[in-house]
């Protein structure tokens, strides 16, 4: 059997991190594999659907590293792969079902259909079917849906590919709707068809599908198919184990927001491939080819996904650092640029930016807090860095090191690097108690980045300002 696999969004908005992960395990199962990643847009939800929709999703899949073998782009002979453009099949499966006795015409208003819920409600009954009044009554000359007749006293049972064994009870499903007034498919059936018709051999995606299943199936046999293999990936909760809702505003939650930000498109393509997958070694970090290479869909998890937006970090910014430095720059330029930052400054200050901040980027945006952080704190001189340029002999190394700077008519990172050296000789201090008072005087902290590079990038006037007010307090 080969593996044909469909990622079907619908075109309501933008790419979520938990449609992304669904594409992404399909894909990757599909390379596996050597089969077919199809891509089939489900737009019959007329009223939801957005005119950008389908663009937006194709080019954010795009973007996280994602090609397909047919699409509506991409004519694999399975088409159309737009289910708006289907709707003649759809009607066709539907009055087969009809003619056959396993559907029928259902007339009630969605105003009867209320009221009929709201009695059952009233009397306390656990489930809140449809009463099948309109099952075996004459035809009508009046709007109608079409619903299916579910079987009485039947098991659908699926070995699923993450919890193993799943059993539904017919009687816990009611006549469910195939087919709107508006002559448009109902999800589930539309769903069937086409996997049906597209010849999918597995189904992967989310749990909170896993109900739907039984409906499908029921479609399935209905018309004396074999069902595809399903497969429903645990829910991705936030860090306080939560299911992650499009509410939940400590989690960005959408695609285009991680490009906006900068982040890289190979690090969210790694880090959404381990929302919910493990693989067998430790390492974290695995390159497009190395996940093909390595899924395995049996080490799905069974357990819930946690978004963690620590390893989210950790790995854009591990992907960050293994790009050079000019690929760095153009990934940060534009932000700087947004905030008129380092427009009077030439190539080599940008360099210079970069070198002494790329180490510390999660993402591209954060170069302008890193700068802000740097060059705008106020400088302030107190607890344990103070303390610490108190000590006997430092007063000495600052102003030596002021004066060799005030000396030098340019000044570049090796200068300063130079510099030091010179003023730890001429005052004999070394190691630790020459590289921290320096390094505190001109940024009141104990840690930062490389010394003689974040001077250099500071520049002559404000490391003399920083020098003057630290020998001012000591």
């Amino acid at each position: 059997m080969k593996v044909r696999v469909r990622y079907a969004p619908s075109p309501t908005g933008h790419l979520h991190i938990g449609n992304a992960r669904t594409a992404l395990f399909n894909y990757l199962f599909a390379r596996k594999h050597n089969g077919a990643f199809i891509v089939r847009i489900e737009d019959t939800d007329v009223a939801r659907n957005v005119e950008t929709g389908i663009e937006s999703q194709m080019a954010y899949l795009k973007w996280l590293g994602l090609d397909w073998d047919e699409s509506i782009d991409q004519d694999g002979g399975y088409g159309p792969y737009q289910q708006l453009e289907r709707l003649d099949l759809y009607k066709k499966y539907a009055n087969e079902l009809l003619e056959r006795g396993l559907a029928y015409k259902c007339y009630c208003t969605p105003k009867e259909l209320e009221s009929e819920r709201d009695e059952m409600k009233a009397r306390g009954d656990d489930k809140l079917h449809y009463s099948r009044k309109c099952l075996g009554a004459p035809e009508q000359d009046k709007p109608y849906t079409i619903r299916f007749k579910v079987p009485e006293d039947t098991s659908y049972t699926f070995n699923d590919l993450v919890k193993d064994e799943v059993t539904f009870r017919s009687e816990d499903i009611g006549d469910w709707v195939l087919m709107k007034q508006n002559g448009i498919p109902t999800y589930n059936f539309a769903c069937a068809i086409d996997d049906y018709l597209m010849e999918i051999s597995h189904v992967l995606r989310g749990e909170d599908h896993i109900t739907n299943t039984p409906k499908q199936m029921m479609i399935f046999d209905a018309f004396k198919w074999r069902y595809p293999h399903y497969g429903h990936m645990t829910l991705i909760v936030n860090e306080n184990n939560k299911k992650l809702s499009k509410r939940d505003a400590s989690i960005i939650q959408f695609i285009d927001q991680y490009k906006a930000l900068g982040y890289l498109p190979e690090a969210m393509f790694n880090f959404i491939a381990l929302l919910g997958w493990s693989p067998e070694q430790e390492e974290e970090i695995f390159d497009h080819e190395t996940l093909v290479k390595n899924f395995d869909e049996n080490r799905l998890s069974t357990s819930p996904a946690k978004f963690d937006k620590d390893k989210l970090s950790y790995i854009n910014n591990r992907y960050i650092k293994a790009r050079s430095l000019d690929e760095t720059i153009a990934l940060c330029k534009p932000f700087l640029d947004e905030k008129s930052i380092g427009n009077d400054k030439s190539d080599a200050w940008f360099e210079s930016l970069i070198e002494v901040f790329k180490d510390r980027l999660s993402y591209g945006k954060q170069i302008v807090d890193l700068y802000e952080d740097f060059f705008n704190q106020s400088f302030e001189l107190v607890g344990e860095p103070l303390e610490f340029i108190k000590q006997e002999g430092v007063r000495n190394l600052i102003e030596s090191f002021k004066t060799h700077i005030e000396n030098q008519e340019k000044l570049t990172a090796d200068t300063y690097k130079e510099l030091i050296k010179i003023s730890g000789k001429e005052t004999g201090m070394k190691g630790k108690m020459l590289f921290m008072p320096i390094r505190i005087s001109v940024s009141a902290a104990m840690h930062g980045p490389d010394l003689p590079k974040m001077m250099h990038l500071m520049g002559k006037a404000l490391v003399i300002e920083r020098l003057n007010k630290t020998l001012s307090v000591i």
